[in-house]
Parts: C-alpha cells; structure tokens; sequence
C-alpha cells in the first residue's frame, strides 16, 4: 500500500516556531499514537533543512542510546551522532529528531544542554509525556515549546481525498451567513458523513483513498484501537482504563448527563480513579467536557471534574470501537450514516464529531444540565425537566451555548430556556444539525460540518 504523505495544518506552526524559536527552544510534537507526528517531523525536517538525523526510540540501540550518557562532551556527542547515522550535521541549517522521546526519558532531560548549545535544532514528538514512568527521575526541560496534534481534521480530510474547494466554499457560506441551497448541503453532508466512517487518521485515510474498500479501512482502525488498548495495559495491568476506553460509545448511546464510572468499574467513582482519568487525558486517545458549574466566563474556573463527558479523539475509531465485538458489515452506525438515516437513537456519532471538532480547532470542552418546572406564565406548575446545553464555548467576555441535533432542525428548547435563564451572559446560540445553514431568530442553524468555525 502506497504511504501518502497529507498536508497538515500543524505544518504552519511548526515554521512559526522555527522562525520566531531560532534555536532558542526545541519542538515538542505531543498527540495520541498513528496520528501523523513521525511523519510530519520528517517531513518538515527535509524540506526546511540542509540535513537532519532521526532518533526513533522505539528501534534505537543501544550504541545511540549510550551517547546521551555522554551529554556532558557535546562534540563527542554530535560526532558520534554522525558517525552511527552517516549524516553531516551543520550549524544552525540542521535539525535532529527524537521520535517517540517518551521511551527514552534520558534524550528528553539532554535537550536543556542541547538547546543551550545552539548549534542545531531539535524537534521531538511524543505520546503518553506525562506518564509517571516517562518523567520518573528527570528533569523535564522548560527549553520546550510544545504543541498538540490531533487526527485529521474535516479541512485537511477534504484535502486529503481532492476536495480542495469544498471548505473554501462551507467557510463563505459560514462566514456571510449565505445558505448553500438543499442539493449543495446535501452533497457536502455526504462528505461529511464520509469524513465520520473513515475518520482522521492518516493509515485509514490512506486505505481508504488506495481501497474505496470500507473493510480496508475498518481493518486498520481496528488496529489502531488495539494499539490503544495495549498502551492503556502497559499504564494500568489491571485494566480499568481499556474498559473506560472501551465502554465509551455506550456511556454516551444511553443520552445521560455524565459518564457513569460506577456502571464500568464496580463502586468507581471519578474522584476515586482521577490518576486513571488524568492518564487517560494524558494519551490525548480521548476528549473530555468536563460540566460548567456556572455558564460563565472562565469556564474552566466553575467546571467540576468529576462530572464529565468522555468522547474519542477521532470520530473514526469511535464508529469502529462502538461495534468492536462485530464484522464492521454489522456495523449499523456504517450503514445507517451511508444511507442517511441516522436517528436519534445514534445521534452521539454527530455529538462525538462535533466534539473532535471544537477541540482540535482550539477549544476546551464544557457542557451545561440544570432542570427547570416546565409550565407557562399563570399556569399551574408542571413536571420538573432536564435541559442540557451540550456543549459552552467561552467567546471574548460571553459564552456561545451549543445544541446538537442528529436530524433536521426540529426544537432547541434547551437554548430557549438557556437563554431565559442567563441572557445577560449569552453571545451568541448556535444549533448544529444537518440541514442548510439559515437563521431562526437569534439562533445560528449550521450544518454539521460548519463546527469548527464557531
């Protein structure tokens, strides 16, 4: 199978810190496993340098390792470095790399001397950074400037598959407040949808564009899953966290306020297992909207962490996982998404897109509940009922609430009531479904597809 090599957006701010950086600090590329961070560290390093050398700790031996134990003799340590490579190093118009620096804690520590030094560039990428075992014993440097990376997100997937065109025209159609008509939101929600099957990472990407084959693709997320599961093994032996992992689809499948730990781990409460969650957090694998105590401003200020939501990080892995037990041809997420008839029974598919979204355009996630006696204005009072606001964005000094629809636009009661409740505070309400963008009142209908623009 061909290995393409995709356009990525962190690209800009990795040119960004070589030019502002100038050696000053090194690049730490952090983000869950197969996203693409080897790739486009030596991607970047042949085309903005004269020569570069990769350090990958996950194959290194024992004679490239035995040189950081040397750190003290930098010249002994570049010449040896050249030597084991058969690469010339040149100041200042070279870079070296190490790939996956989380199992080779030592090279991580040597980067303050290095970067002290000056006389090349340094870019690393890593996963799991913060695992005790990957900090046990050094001292982690502060000569870093670090930068998360996440799957794929839909721009650079319609870039991927030759819609170059299509995110020029949604962020117009976004920007202007222009509807695109019925036949061009229908065409542009099968290419999103197309976008929640494959997902964001670049092996199912790459499968899909050589195989048009959803097997294909489903056979390579299946094993980035058990990848996952593996790692969360390695981090936890008794393996609550590959069942928090696991049980997530149908954590959200039962539409409640919260991820229910007790329902997974026998008399587990998020306050009793926070090291596990915190790792969980830590592998970037996962997305986490922790619940806004207080719809305001610093949301981060009035969020309780021991009330959340967890999601996937890629939408892909998540249509995969949710049917983890069975041939993907099973899959009713698979089949209902192609033929556009995906309810709200399955409507968490569209909540956990929205989520990977928002959080890989820049934002923290949030998510509001309260209950209100639901009854009109000199009426008796009647039944207390819950309202939720799926997801709080935080905007200069106002917050935009959020609603998901997985259909047409149908109701958004819990804007409405949001909105009566705390109007003073409100911004801007945004309803995200799967119809044309449009305006309806004060309320911004957009698309699904139009997330990330918020």
């Amino acid at each position: 199978m061909k290995d393409r090599i995709f356009k990525r957006k962190i690209y800009e701010r990795m040119l960004e810190w070589k030019r502002k950086s100038n050696g000053q600090t090194a690049l730490l590329i952090k983000g869950a496993r197969r996203i693409g961070k080897s790739t486009i560290a030596e991607t970047f390093a042949r085309q903005e340098y004269e020569s570069y050398i990769i350090i990958d700790f996950s194959i290194a031996d024992g004679a490239v390792k035995e040189l950081f134990l040397h750190i003290s003799d930098l010249n002994f340590f570049f010449l040896g470095l050249q030597s084991l490579s058969g690469v010339t190093l040149h100041e200042r118009r070279s870079v070296i790399i190490f790939d996956e620096v989380q199992l080779y804690p030592v090279a991580r520590q040597a980067i303050k001397h290095l970067v002290k030094d000056g006389r090349y560039d340094y870019i690393e990428t890593g996963s799991l950074l913060s695992i005790k075992k990957n900090v046990k014993n050094i001292v982690i440097p502060s000569e870093e400037t670090r930068i998360s990376m996440y799957p794929m997100d839909y721009e650079e997937f319609l870039w991927a598959v030759g819609k170059t065109g299509s995110y020029e025209l949604i962020r117009y159609s976004y920007e202007n407040s222009k509807a695109l008509g019925d036949a061009v939101n229908r065409e542009m929600m099968r290419e999103f949808r197309l976008y929640m099957l494959i997902g964001g990472m670049p092996q199912a990407v790459n499968a899909y564009l050589e195989s048009n084959d959803f097997s294909a693709v489903d056979s390579i997320k299946r094993n980035i899953i058990e990848l996952y599961i593996d790692d969360f093994r390695k981090i936890d032996p008794s393996g609550r966290i590959s069942r928090l992992f696991s049980s997530i689809p149908a954590e959200l499948s039962r539409n409640v306020m919260r991820y229910k730990v007790g329902s997974v781990i026998e008399n587990a409460t998020a306050s009793r297992i926070s090291e596990l969650l915190m790792d969980m957090a830590d592998s970037m694998t996962v997305n986490f909207a922790y619940h806004a105590n207080d719809p305001n401003v610093g949301l981060a200020l009035h969020a309780d962490f021991n009330c959340f939501k967890m999601f996937l990080a890629d939408t892909g892995l998540f249509v995969t996982l949710a049917f983890m037990d069975k041939d993907y041809t099973e899959n009713e997420i698979y089949r209902k998404l192609l033929s556009d008839k995906l309810g709200t029974d399955l409507g968490y598919v569209y909540e956990n897109a929205v989520a990977q979204m928002l959080k890989s355009a820049g934002n923290e996630l949030f998510y509001y509940t309260f209950k209100e006696t639901d009854s009109e204005p000199g009426c008796t009072a009647g039944p207390v009922r819950s309202y939720g606001i799926d997801f709080l964005l935080s905007r200069k000094n106002k917050i935009c609430p959020v609603e998901i629809k997985s259909s047409g636009y149908n109701s958004h009661k819990s804007l409405d009531r949001f909105h009566v409740k705390y109007s003073g505070r409100t911004m801007q309400r945004y309803l995200i479904y799967t119809k044309d963008l449009k305006k309806d009142k004060d309320i911004f209908c957009i698309p699904a597809y139009m997330s990330a623009l918020i």
